[in-house]
């Protein structure tokens, strides 16, 4: 079944207001978009940031009469911002399409380094020899096209990971942690606030055939319970510069002497904060930059 759009663009400040506009004139659906391009990199804890020109999307079943949408949202508006006019809006037929589907026809399988390639499981793999991840994410995040990811799978691909034991904090579809298990680590501890990448996580290492016993997945408060004296050889960690700096403390503790750190989801303009941040703990190799992205690594002193 087709869908119909009604676009309008919106200051931030009046944006919630023609959001509930749309749900009152009976939308399904409202989402949010930058309508210039603008850059929101990592916003401050408890806010939610918009761009300075909002695109706001109320989607509509196709009988609606879309008319008296209009009608609605413009008397909505009237009683919001009386003294300037309705934005620019227009309506448009959307096709109905399988999103997944159609997301998962352009992925195709990536290489890193010489031995590693992700792999979407609806594929055929390049390479049989090579070490294979078969991946769908799913609804989390880590597929390996965004230079984060890719950074730190570079990495991965070229360290001697043969026994090792693993956290992956922030593991998202898994993506990282199964890749270590591909490539030799023995046992991966997979970390996550969201149950969506718990269970992406979870699909992820039994589509890949990696035995239930050679990974557990926790929500951050339930690792010092399960494990009160953890200490791993390896911890990944892609996720955001800002939780990376306040987690310092809790991440070096989780680590042996000689253990091997990496971390990404870091913007160039932040290196210098996270290695403030880990500086005291760890011997620290020089950040590798990717686009705007920067991995940093080390060794646990």
């Amino acid at each position: 079944m087709p869908w119909l759009q009604f676009k309008l663009e919106t200051p931030p400040l009046l944006t919630e207001h023609y959001e509930d506009l749309l749900l009152q004139a009976g939308a399904c659906a409202v989402t949010l978009e930058d309508a210039a391009d603008q850059p929101l990199f990592e916003p401050e804890r408890g806010t939610t940031p918009l761009w300075d020109r909002t695109r706001i999307i109320g989607l509509f079943d196709a009988e609606t009469d879309m008319n008296q949408v209009l009608t609605q949202v413009k008397l909505g508006h009237q009683r919001i911002a009386p003294d300037s006019p309705l934005p620019a809006y227009k309506t448009e037929l959307v096709e109905d399409k399988d999103w997944e589907r159609e997301w998962m026809d352009n992925y195709h399988p990536m290489q890193f380094g010489q031995r590693l390639w992700v792999c979407p499981s609806s594929k055929p793999v390049p390479d049989p020899s090579a070490t294979n991840l078969m991946l769908d994410p799913g609804l989390a995040f880590g597929t390996g096209t965004h230079p984060t990811t890719a950074l730190c799978l570079e990495w991965l691909e070229q360290q001697d990971l043969a026994g090792t034991t693993l956290i992956d904090y922030g593991c998202g579809s898994g993506i990282l942690g199964i890749a270590a298990l591909l490539l030799g680590a023995s046992h991966m501890i997979g970390i996550d606030i969201d149950p969506q990448a718990l269970q992406a996580s979870r699909d992820n290492a039994q589509r890949n055939q990696i035995d239930s016993s050679r990974i557990e997945l926790y929500y951050p408060p339930q690792l010092p319970q399960q494990h009160p004296q953890l200490r791993v050889d390896l911890l990944l960690a892609n996720i955001l510069a800002g939780p990376l700096v306040e987690l310092a403390p809790t991440l070096q503790a989780l680590l042996k002497p000689g253990a091997k750190l990496a971390l990404s989801g870091v913007l160039a303009t932040q290196t210098e904060q996270l290695i403030e941040a880990y500086q005291p703990w760890f011997e620290l190799d020089a950040p590798v930059l990717s686009d705007e992205w920067v991995r940093l690594t080390g060794v646990r002193r």
